[in-house]
């Protein structure tokens, strides 16, 4: 199965004093860069879904795809995923294809997790989402071009909540916490960075043994 990889880089970084997330380093590496080394093990391309004018240079081998829909939530970003998801540059974005969305705040998933989700893919309909104790990770997963309508309508209704997606597709493919603890900690593994306290854990989460 051709799958993209998209690495959602957006949001306001407001309590990280407005710093594009992905672009902090990390044990010597942008974010960004430590999650498109794990994409590029298991997908066919790389994709970064932003607004952000620079993007274009954030990473050059990957194309950029800016948002379709309006409104700040990470749903509008998972829409402009699926809808360049297998265009091919330069084209405008159509029905979509499959696609493993990564959130650029993400320093530790890891091409082992990404490739799990993938091989989960071969049988799922609709979406594959990991599940970890803390809940799910609707932006460390994949998702079928079939719920692009689904999302669709939730943003035109103003239903921008990550939960309600959960809720509304017709059926997921569930990652489980045990089936997760089989190839790392839940915890290191959907860690995210919003802010410099988190940062500053990330990079002593990073030179533990069980560094990535």
């Amino acid at each position: 199965m051709t799958t993209t990889g998209a690495i959602l880089a957006g949001g306001a970084s407001s309590r990280l004093g407005g710093r594009p997330k992905g672009l902090e380093v990390v044990a010597g590496r942008r974010i960004i860069d430590r999650i498109a080394e794990a994409l590029r093990a298991v997908v066919s391309e790389v994709l970064v879904v932003s607004n952000d004018p620079d993007a274009e240079d954030w990473l050059p081998d990957a194309r950029v795809g800016r948002d379709i829909k309006t409104g700040r939530s990470s749903l509008v970003g998972i829409h402009a995923a699926i809808s360049h998801a297998g265009a091919t540059a330069g084209a405008r974005a159509g029905a979509g294809a499959p696609v493993i969305v990564v959130a650029w705040d993400m320093p530790f998933v890891t091409s082992d997790l990404l490739g799990l989700i993938r091989d989960r893919a071969a049988t799922a309909a609709h979406a594959v989402i990991p599940v970890p104790s803390t809940g799910p990770e609707p932006c460390c997963a994949w998702y079928s071009p079939t719920v692009l309508p689904i999302i669709s309508r939730m943003i035109d209704d103003g239903e921008l909540r990550l939960g309600a997606l959960f809720d509304r597709l017709p059926s997921v493919e569930v990652i489980t916490e045990r089936q997760i603890t089989k190839i790392g900690d839940p915890r290191r593994l959907f860690f995210n960075v919003n802010t410099q306290v988190d940062l500053d854990t990330a990079a002593a989460m990073a030179v533990s043994p069980y560094a990535s």
